[in-house]
């Protein structure tokens, strides 16, 4: 909320243009780090620490960097990813490129629940783990799957009908606006794949396979990026491939994080425990 009254502020109040918007994401970033920190001293005595409690441990430090290195890894290469997709969107013109920005922001708000679930999913694996009770792992695991994909429906579906409404509040031209409600009502039906395996990424974080994300992410954004520049100027797919990648990529890191789950090897020697 602040940034967005920030962003009118800066933006259409003091013309900043893109710098504005670049201050008013950096101020509310500053500004929900502090009201998060705030209210952890406030509500957890465990983490009200001083200067004197910050204190070297090269153990948990390589424990940290060993959980969180591939997911920043995984980020990067889907940023890297997504980049050359984008170079694929810039060549079909500027209306083109004008409604997969406008995509994009949509598709964020369908990506919210897995990805939300997904990082629940990794505290709750480490904290069961750590505490020897993997069977609820499993039954935690079957929820949050199941959560993640209903709830994933419901906005696929909302989004589905009410597509040019939503659009229209992005005031691009009628060209682009073509373009962008194919790639909301295909995605919508896309993303229904991802919602049903990206919470298990979290089950890998959780118990220290995070590498296993990172390949998965390659490999699918892979697919994503072959597939894109081999059909963009076939005669079925067309510009339209831009926004069914997903279909190839997603069916593949669904194939291969369902059959790493079902093998087991996520619950071998998890750093969690060590």
């Amino acid at each position: 909320m602040l940034n967005t009254a920030l962003d009118f502020l800066f933006v259409a109040g003091f013309h900043w243009d893109v710098a504005g918007a670049a201050i008013a994401t950096v101020i509310s970033q500053g500004g929900s780090f502090v009201a998060g920190y705030i209210y952890m001293r406030k509500r957890y005595t465990i983490f009200r620490f001083g200067i004197k409690d910050y204190v070297w441990n090269k153990s948990y430090a390589a424990k940290t960097v060993t959980v969180g290195f591939p997911i920043a890894l995984q980020l990067v290469i889907v940023a890297t990813g997504l980049s050359f997709i984008q170079r694929a969107v810039n060549d079909c013109g500027p209306e083109m490129t004008s409604s997969f920005t406008v995509g994009q922001r949509i598709e964020m708000y369908l990506n919210l629940p897995c990805n939300a679930i997904q990082t629940t999913m990794a505290t709750y694996t480490g904290q069961n783990i750590g505490a020897g009770k993997t069977d609820r792992v499993k039954k935690g695991t079957q929820q949050a799957v199941a959560m993640s994909f209903a709830m994933s429906v419901v906005i696929a579906a909302l989004t589905f009908i009410f597509c040019r409404q939503i659009i229209s509040l992005f005031n691009i031209s009628e060209q682009a606006t073509v373009y962008c409600t194919a790639h909301i009502r295909a995605i919508s039906l896309v993303n229904l794949i991802l919602a049903s395996y990206i919470p298990l990424f979290g089950v890998f974080q959780g118990t220290g396979h995070g590498s296993v994300p990172t390949v998965v992410a390659t490999c699918a954004l892979t697919v994503r990026v072959i597939v894109t520049f081999a059909f963009r100027n076939t005669a079925f797919f067309g510009e339209s491939i831009i926004w069914w990648n997903g279909l190839f990529g997603f069916l593949v890191g669904c194939t291969i994080t369902w059959g790493y789950y079902l093998s087991g090897r996520w619950k071998r020697n998890s750093v969690m425990t060590k």
